[in-house]
């Protein structure tokens, strides 16, 4: 990621201080936010939604979700629920951007995020930019099994055991060439299990709902990752009305998607089909759901566990 000089700051929400950073601009804002159990640093480091070029024409915010990172929290799982998480993001827009909407961007939790908030305050977002949501809905079942015994494990036998258990899953096979992958987890130990039960009591919101969002929306996947299938995806986009969605099969086009969002943004139009990277089958069946042991469900990858 270059180099850009950064505004720092701090807001204050209940039982949590937000740590935030603006870079870019003048211009509109837009706001990302991160997965579960990753933080704005996690994502330098990995060198994953980095957003290249798209703070040269707006300001550009990322922040540590309540307890990861350098935000503070408590070790109360009903405080990282999503709606909580969508209010601390609409609380951030209010004090960054009083008077303009926000364009707003999330990975994995930071998705669901996002169109939780967008849900509450559909006036506060202009466009949306979605990428790799999490596994949702009736599949979530067996995530949500792994989850609850990921933080019992942490628990009993801390945080190591938990990363060790991670790197047994390894990366999905999109980034498997990624030399910066690492299996880390960006909160303190004493918050990882309240954060891992708030998961897994979530979900996304239900696509009925959703169909009457009206913000242009960019969703961007990738292939081959049980926790973020792109049976996910191909739901949200047949239901937000106006969504486009592109399919990653290799790192070359994951790393795109920093072009790919800057140009969704900056255009007037945009084809409504779907986009999938060249090479591959736009037509392909959605990929079934995982429904491995809760072991699998352990795994964590660069866009957080969701």
């Amino acid at each position: 990621m270059r180099p850009v000089e950064a505004l720092r700051g701090r807001i204050e929400r209940p039982h949590a201080t937000l740590a935030y950073t603006v870079t870019g601009g003048p211009g509109p804002l837009a706001v990302h936010a991160h997965g579960a159990l990753s933080s704005r640093a996690h994502e330098r480091r990995a060198g994953l939604f980095d957003w290249t070029g798209l703070d040269r024409a707006r300001r550009l915010a990322r922040y540590d979700a309540r307890g990861h990172g350098e935000s503070t929290g408590r070790p109360v799982p009903d405080d990282y629920r999503y709606a909580v998480l969508a209010d601390d993001l609409l609380a951030l827009c209010d004090h960054l951007s009083p008077d303009a909407p926000v364009t707003a961007l999330g990975a994995s939790m930071g998705a669901a995020t996002v169109l939780w908030a967008a849900l509450a305050r559909p006036e506060r977002f202009d466009r949306l930019v979605l990428a790799i949501p999490a596994v949702a809905w009736a599949a979530r079942a067996p995530r949500r099994s792994g989850l609850l015994a990921a933080a019992t494990l942490v628990e009993r036998r801390g945080a190591t055991a938990l990363t060790a258990a991670a790197r047994v899953t390894g990366p999905p096979a999109v980034l498997a060439e990624t030399p910066s992958y690492t299996t880390e987890f960006d909160l303190p130990d004493a918050l990882l299990p309240a954060a891992m039960r708030a998961a897994a009591a979530s979900d996304l919101p239900t696509p009925e709902t959703l169909r009457d969002l009206p913000h242009p929306t960019l969703l961007l996947a990738w292939d081959t990752d049980p926790l973020h299938p792109l049976t996910t995806a191909r739901t949200l986009a047949a239901h937000l009305p106006d969504a486009r969605l592109h399919i990653a099969d290799t790192l070359a086009d994951v790393r795109s998607w920093g072009r790919l969002a800057t140009d969704f943004l900056a255009a007037d139009d945009r084809p409504d089909d779907v986009d999938r990277a060249p090479g591959t089958d736009r037509d392909q069946e959605p990929a079934p759901a995982h429904r491995g042991t809760p072991e699998a469900g352990f795994g964590r990858h660069d866009g957080g566990t969701g």
